[in-house]
């Protein structure tokens, strides 16, 4: 997807790296992307969800809206539930606002989002951050639980399954929780998985596992589902040769990156950043944590890699970050050896 001021585009990856730049959908947005948070796409490309400072907005293929769902601002001390981007815009309170998101479920049949509450017609208003489970169709609220939390901003991790969910929340300086949830269709259950401070990057192929990492970019771990519980810190007695680009002198622990994932059910790829040159791309041993080696890439890169799940993930362009290089696993990795180049 690609978030400009007046619309929201879907690619389909596949025409996209046929040479096909020609956006699969297109919806127009009901407000500039600064003004929001995070908007979704349904997987049938039928309906964009966009989550704004006051309110989520649903938007058919024609463009046409098909539903509103109103909420507190985002935007502290505004009190008002504003109907229209254009009845707050400009004014200051509004200028930097925290922000939620949104994301549809995997069969397309609800919209999960992150909110502010109270919603207009709630009789005991009370301020609040509130997880809604509502009706795609609709909008209709079908469920809702208190995150608990006091966000700068928020992002939706999906699970293959329609009924779970995974929220992460960013609190700035002060921490990173992390909710999961399950909607059996009668009842929201939202568990809190580690101590506030891991932030949801992936959900494995199968969903079993979760991949987060430790506020701060710091240790990466691998959890288990259903119940959250960490099976492996990522290299976490690995010692990552000196960046080639560094200094002789220069000692450095690096940085996670936050764009990292599952390539497959057995195997992760993750980068690290360092003060000086390119990040550094890891294959990682899911089953035991370790980092099997680092990806040798034929052609430079630049930024993090976006694992599909598939066996492939995604990189860019070292000097154009609008070109798409699509990366699948070499036939073996053998334990402790670096792996050969990916093809």
């Amino acid at each position: 997807m690609i978030r400009r001021d007046d619309e929201l585009l879907a690619y389909d990856l596949d025409r996209l790296l046929a040479g096909d730049d020609a956006p699969a959908a297109r919806f127009p947005a009901p407000w500039p992307r600064g003004a929001g948070g995070i908007d979704a796409v349904s997987p049938t490309l039928d309906l964009a969800v966009f989550s704004g400072q006051h309110a989520l907005h649903a938007v058919d293929a024609a463009g046409a809206l098909r539903w509103t769902v109103r909420h507190a601002c985002w935007g502290s001390p505004c009190s008002s539930f504003h109907r229209s981007y254009e009845e707050y815009a400009g004014s200051g309170e509004h200028r930097h606002p925290d922000s939620g998101s949104c994301w549809i479920s995997a069969d397309g049949s609800t919209v999960w989002a992150h909110v502010c509450t109270p919603l207009p017609d709630d009789v005991e208003p009370e301020l609040d951050e509130e997880w809604l489970v509502l009706d795609a169709a609709d909008g209709r609220v079908l469920a809702r639980a208190s995150t608990g939390t006091a966000a700068a901003g928020s992002h939706h991790v999906p699970h293959p399954d329609p009924g779970q969910m995974g929220l992460s929340i960013g609190e700035g300086q002060d921490g990173a929780p992390l909710r999961w949830g399950r909607w059996d269709g009668t009842r929201l259950t939202v568990t809190r998985i580690g101590d506030d401070d891991r932030c949801l990057v992936d959900v494995s192929p199968c969903g079993t596992r979760l991949l987060t990492i430790a506020h701060w970019g710091r240790e990466p771990a691998i959890h288990r589902l259903p119940d959250g519980a960490v099976t492996h810190e990522v290299a976490a007695d690995h010692r990552f040769p000196p960046h080639p680009q560094a200094p002789a002198e220069a000692e450095e622990e690096p940085d996670w990156g936050y764009r990292c994932g599952f390539v497959d059910e057995r195997t992760v790829v993750a980068s690290t950043r360092e003060t000086h040159g390119c990040p550094r791309h890891w294959l990682i041993d899911v089953g035991r944590g370790a980092v099997l080696g680092q990806v040798e890439y034929p052609m430079p890169v630049s930024e993090d890699p976006m694992a599909l799940g598939d066996g492939t993930w995604l990189t860019c362009g070292e000097d154009d970050p609008f070109q798409l290089l699509l990366w699948e696993l070499p036939t073996v990795v053998e334990e402790g050896l670096s792996p050969p180049p990916p093809s």
